[in-house]
């Protein structure tokens, strides 16, 4: 990951996957960053990332919220979806990241509000930043707890200690079925509840024809909604839905298709289940060659479609004749992202 020195909001950074993108950034960089260095950190493929948001009096730490972001890490933390609190983190990790939010808290001497970004990948944590201050998860945090941290904090860095603000006793697991609960604002929550509140990123490319919808380090969103649910999917599926997607459902009598272009390390066990509840459901799968090869070798029948170089009819033929109900498309190197930038133009503005 390469980014000018002193950026806010992942201003210019930009994953760089080979010698030839290097190059052409550090000509483009100097726009941006003037004779301020240019920071390289490593790149982790595939980790999970997470952001931790805390209060600190300065001697007590409360962390507020863990939330785990469904995105990979690498996309910027305010384009990613979320769910508070994890939904596949282990508990081991998560009291891990209780500890390390902790020590961080008291080590900086923070007074008010803390963020802490982590990643995690084979059962490392990483610390990817610290921010000793308020962050844009903080509404989310405050909607999904109930528990207002920003005034809280505010409190706190006027000089109040902690325990002026009390620790709301457990949740109980069957209280809270039909509706958020109602609790003082101006208490402390367990982020450990026994429902999900997931957070989606409201992104505005139908207003921009011809912007790539690729998300990667530098944020783009212009707004987020919440789902709330006991069940994860399903609140993941109301923030879909007030962020505005609109999701396919097979019609009786007809071929309602879905598009599967996998790239090599996601043809994996849960890409087998994934394509088989899609069969399940009514839908029939399309893929390109390789996919298609996958699928078949663990009995799923798909019919095959040409890539944009392998001659037509192609996949961008299809979805321009409303042939493709649902686009799923992972790619890696700069290459495939290029290669498939048509599948995102058209899906996002034929849709």
């Amino acid at each position: 990951v390469i980014r000018p020195s002193y950026v806010l909001g992942g201003r210019a950074m930009e994953i760089v996957r080979d010698m030839g993108q290097l190059e052409r950034y550090i000509k483009d960089a100097v726009v941006v960053s003037g004779d301020s260095p240019v920071l390289l950190d490593s790149y982790l493929a595939g980790a999970v990332e997470c952001d931790v948001d805390a209060l600190c009096d300065g001697t007590t730490v409360h962390v507020a919220g863990i939330m785990q972001h469904i995105e990979e890490a690498g996309v910027h933390s305010g384009d990613s979806a979320c769910s508070l609190p994890p939904y596949s983190l282990s508990s081991e990790i998560i009291e891990e990241l209780k500890r390390q939010t902790q020590a961080l808290a008291l080590a900086l001497g923070v007074v008010g509000l803390m963020n802490i970004q982590f990643a995690v990948k084979d059962g490392e944590i990483y610390l990817i930043e610290v921010n000793p201050r308020a962050s844009r998860t903080v509404p989310f945090v405050a909607k999904a707890t109930d528990s207002a941290i920003a005034s809280i904090a505010a409190r706190l860095m006027a000089g109040e200690p902690m325990e002026n603000f009390p620790l709301r006793a457990p949740y109980g697991e069957a209280s809270y079925e039909q509706s958020v609960p109602i609790a003082d604002p101006m208490t402390l929550a367990d982020p450990d509840m026994p429902w999900y509140s997931v957070k989606e990123a409201v992104m505005p490319f139908a207003r921009f024809p011809g912007v790539d919808t690729i998300l990667g380090p530098e944020m783009r969103s212009t707004g987020e909604v919440m789902g709330w649910d006991q069940s994860f999917a399903r609140a993941f599926l109301k923030a879909q839905m007030g962020a505005g997607m609109d999701l396919p459902r097979p019609k009786p009598g007809q071929d309602t298709r879905v598009f599967l272009s996998i790239k090599d390390a996601d043809k994996t066990e849960q890409m087998v289940e994934t394509a088989q509840i899609l069969v399940r459901l009514g839908f029939a799968l399309v893929a390109t060659r390789g996919t298609a090869a996958f699928l078949s070798e663990h009995m799923i029948n798909c019919d095959v479609v040409n890539k944009m170089y392998e001659g037509r009819p192609n996949i961008v033929d299809m979805l321009k004749n409303e042939e493709i109900s649902l686009v799923m498309n992972t790619t890696e190197g700069a290459q495939a992202v290029e290669d498939s930038r048509d599948i995102r133009a058209v899906a996002l503005f034929d849709k």
